[in-house]
């Protein structure tokens, strides 16, 4: 692959990806990918801190999240704005041209430890930053918290359905169909 080809962190991640599925995440290099990408190690470094991070793309989706939640209808409830940015997410991120490199994104994940741990803690910082929009919008502190973590059960509820190959709907209707679930929950207690 030519070095000039645009998309550096996608070839990257895509790269890295393969590897990770071919000779597993402990025995493949910085080195190896940017070379299966095309690209220099140099490269690699000046959009990952480390192999860690190349499968997530988390700053996007935080700041995408962010943004749903800010333009949310004002009279939207917490669970509400968090949800209408799950379809945001569903709308610009989680797309179907994307479901099949998450699904063995989510595959490689789940096979390693660090790997977990490191989507463990970055669900954690998301987290943090939903609960920050919301707190944004005036809702109160251990409300946003709760909405929070709702809406975060919603978006994994939601995102293993539509990795799991059985469900053909996108991304933003799985996540109204767990929303729904979660309240219908919450409702018969």
């Amino acid at each position: 692959m030519a070095r000039w080809q645009p998309d550096a962190p996608g070839r990257l991640a895509a790269a890295a990806l393969e590897l990770f599925e071919e000779h597993g995440y402990e025995n493949t290099t910085v080195i190896d990918i940017a070379e299966r990408a095309g690209l220099t190690k140099s490269t690699f470094f000046r959009y990952f801190p480390d192999k860690r991070e190349v499968l997530f793309d988390e700053g996007t989706v935080t700041g995408l999240l962010v943004e749903g939640i800010a333009a949310a209808p004002p009279a939207a409830g917490p669970l509400d704005a968090v949800a209408d940015a799950l379809e945001v997410l569903g709308r610009t991120f989680f797309t179907t041209e994307r479901r099949e490199f998450r699904g063995r994104r989510q595959a490689v994940l789940n096979a390693n430890p660090e790997l977990r741990e490191r989507d463990a803690l970055k669900r954690i910082d998301l987290s943090a930053a939903m609960a920050g929009a919301l707190g944004r919008r005036g809702v109160p502190g251990l409300t946003a918290r709760v909405a929070t973590q709702l809406g975060s059960l919603v978006w994994e509820i939601a995102y293993d359905r539509w990795i799991d190959g059985e469900h053909s709907e996108d991304f933003g209707p799985l996540t109204r169909q767990a929303l729904a679930e979660v309240r219908a929950a919450e409702a018969a207690h």
